[in-house]
């Protein structure tokens, strides 16, 4: 982990004009065959046997890090799998009808969360860093999150099921989930570090500062996949359509295959702190993507700076700032 200034992230031109790095080395197969089929621990409520809950740690929202504060973390290629820049996308035999009519489902309302043409496509790679986003599942449905540290997931807050006394429910994450397929096998949660307890349906305008967790895993699945860095937000990159996003939506795909979109530009609110932002973006949105990364390229190198958190009729939202930097440098060091 290191300090950093506010340089820009790669223009979406120099990011496509980066060459794919070929894998260097062939991933043991036994320890992705060990991960792929452990399962997860297990409580047993009223008779019946469940995924076990996670504990929760909080950190004060209104707590101001101190002067001089680390801004990024480090991200990890692990040199067995290829690093692809644009990700392969599904083949034509798999591509499937949209799962929901966009269109005459939100007429009624107005509801706008797809902004001119649709500029989402379904992938299916296995590199790096693609492989490190993953679709999250809980008892209150299914979103998106990747990995941020060796056993780390960076999602949104409102997919936990908060309960009482410092717990929540069980919180599955499949990185790289493909129609079913797990190639990496999947990870259950077992700490929960927040800043604030963001619970859905809706999420008010405080709400979106803080729409991110980080979730410690039970196995160090990000040694096979991968994981991207975190860097705090600045307003200076404001316009500038630098980023990627990916995640599962409910739309295209009915939350089973992941799509991506490059060159979407996001804009911080001038009324949220740098610590706990909350930014708007035309990116391409629909309930599944939640969570799912907001990410640039500095050198080459991958770093999320946001989750997608929410949306209204005309903009969408995502959370960053330099909260979610240390929320994710507190759990990678208590919990490594």
């Amino acid at each position: 982990m290191s300090k950093t200034d506010h340089n820009k992230p790669m223009t979406t031109e120099e990011v496509s004009r980066l060459k794919t790095v070929k894998a260097k080395s062939t991933e043991k197969l036994a320890n992705a065959e060990k991960l792929t089929h452990q399962g997860p621990a297990m409580e047993t409520i009223d008779g019946r046997s469940f995924p076990k809950g996670m504990k929760s740690i909080g950190m004060p929202a209104g707590e101001k890090a101190a002067e001089g504060k680390v801004l990024e973390t480090d991200h990890f290629y692990p040199t067995h799998a290829d690093f692809e820049y644009q990700p392969k996308l599904e083949a034509k035999k798999d591509r499937k009808p949209k799962f929901i009519d966009r269109e005459s489902f939100l007429t009624a309302e107005g509801v706008k969360t797809i902004f001119g043409p649709d500029q989402r496509k379904v992938y299916n790679s296995t590199a790096y860093p693609w492989r490190c986003v993953g679709r999250v599942e809980s008892a209150l449905g299914s979103g998106s999150g990747v990995m941020i540290g060796p056993r780390h997931l960076l999602t949104c807050a409102h997919i936990v099921d908060w309960q009482p006394n410092n717990t929540t429910g069980w919180l599955k994450f499949t990185p790289m989930y493909y129609n079913g397929s797990a190639p990496y096998g999947s990870a259950w949660g077992t700490l929960t570090y927040y800043k604030y307890k963001v619970a859905g349906p809706t999420i008010d305008s405080t709400e979106i500062q803080y729409d991110y967790v980080v979730i410690v895993l039970d196995r160090p699945i990000g040694n096979s996949t991968g994981w991207l860095g975190a860097k705090s937000y600045s307003d200076s990159w404001d316009g500038g359509a630098y980023w990627t996003h990916a995640g599962y939506p409910g739309d295209l795909t009915g939350t089973q295959r992941p799509t991506y979109q490059t060159g979407i530009a996001l804009d911080g609110d001038f009324w949220s702190a740098d610590d706990n932002e909350s930014m708007t973006h035309k990116a391409d949105i629909w309930p599944g993507q939640s969570g799912g990364p907001f990410w640039g390229y500095w050198d080459g190198a991958p770093y999320a700076v946001a989750t997608q958190s929410a949306h209204n009729p005309s903009e969408n939202f995502a959370s960053g700032g330099s909260d979610l930097v240390n929320l994710v440098i507190r759990a990678r060091n208590e919990h490594p």
